[in-house]
């Protein structure tokens, strides 16, 4: 859509703002991305990423608008819910259905869970999920986790790599060299 509607510089103002926020590398968003989760992790959360512009552009339909109330319940629970490990169907169970899904329903693949409200101007919180073979694995098959599990929940307008919080996998999958994890 920002390539089809870019009559007002949108692109290069989004662009633009995510460099201001640590969010845009040589790279791209992805290269950002990959600073701070493992490779195989990243595709569904380069879409959410691109999800949140086009929210802020008028241009993405939720699925599911979360009420103030939902909404103000779940920010207070990101730190709680990153305390430890969990899994995708706990996240569900806690939360109720997205307000995005960005990758399918197959469980032995990653995923990313967006929550919103209605108005634009509260920042998205956004759920990733991975599942996939151990790093240090010859092959990538099959899966670490019988479903994705949690390895961060993004949320805010600061400072990108401050908008994560990890749960213990997550610190344990994030790259230690980050220049190695981008191409």
């Amino acid at each position: 859509m920002f390539f089809l509607e870019d009559d007002d510089n949108g692109r290069g103002d989004l662009w633009n703002s995510w460099r201001d926020r640590n969010a845009f590398t040589p790279t791209g968003a992805r290269g950002a991305l990959l600073r701070e989760l493992p490779r195989n992790g990243i595709v569904t959360a380069l879409a959410s990423m691109y999800a949140e512009a086009a929210r802020n552009r008028g241009w993405l339909v939720l699925d599911r608008a979360l009420t103030r109330d939902e909404y103000t319940e779940l920010c207070a629970a990101t730190a709680r819910f990153t305390d430890r490990d969990r899994t995708f169907s706990e996240a569900i169970d806690a939360f109720g259905e997205p307000s995005v899904l960005f990758g399918g329903s197959n469980p032995f693949y990653g995923k990313t869970l967006a929550y919103a409200t209605a108005d634009a101007t509260d920042p998205m919180v956004v759920f990733h999920f991975w599942n996939g073979a151990d790093p240090e694995a010859a092959q990538n098959w099959p899966p670490k986790y019988p479903e994705p599990i949690l390895l961060a929940i993004r949320c805010g307008t600061g400072s990108f790599p401050a908008t994560f919080s990890f749960t213990p996998e997550g610190r344990r999958m994030r790259p230690v060299d980050p220049e190695e994890n981008d191409e």
